[in-house]
């Protein structure tokens, strides 16, 4: 093996433990009761979007976090701790559950705040 290739490869492994993983749902999440079946209108609703390993908040405390783990923890279920920075607060972590109920909901279920029920958006 050349050695540019072993560097590229050594590269490759250290840098890949301090990746965090995408977020198990992705898109645009309304905050909803419903049960009914499909995506909903978000306008106006407190919005939550998953993309890649960034969190975003429409109306939360903290605009947006970044995914620092994510585990299983059984079948549609997972433990998720996120980092986040805002002009006070540096690298602080925030964990909870996300649950998928259905294709079309999700819950998070958070230290504090209780349960976040979200609906699909359009």
């Amino acid at each position: 093996m050349s050695r540019a290739a072993f560097l590229v490869l050594l590269c490759a492994t250290l840098a890949g433990p301090a990746m965090a993983a995408s977020y198990p749902v992705s898109g645009r999440w309304g905050e909803s009761a419903s049960t009914d079946k499909g995506p909903i209108d978000c306008t106006g609703k407190r919005v939550i979007e998953f993309t890649g390993n960034t969190r975003t908040d429409s109306k939360g405390g903290v605009p947006a976090y970044r995914n620092k783990s994510i585990t299983p923890e059984g079948n549609a279920r997972w433990r998720i701790v996120d980092v986040f920075t805002t002009g006070q607060i540096s690298n602080a972590a925030v964990t909870y559950t996300l649950v998928q109920v259905d294709p079309d909901h999700i819950a998070l279920d958070l230290q504090k705040g209780g349960t976040l029920k979200l609906q699909k958006c359009k």
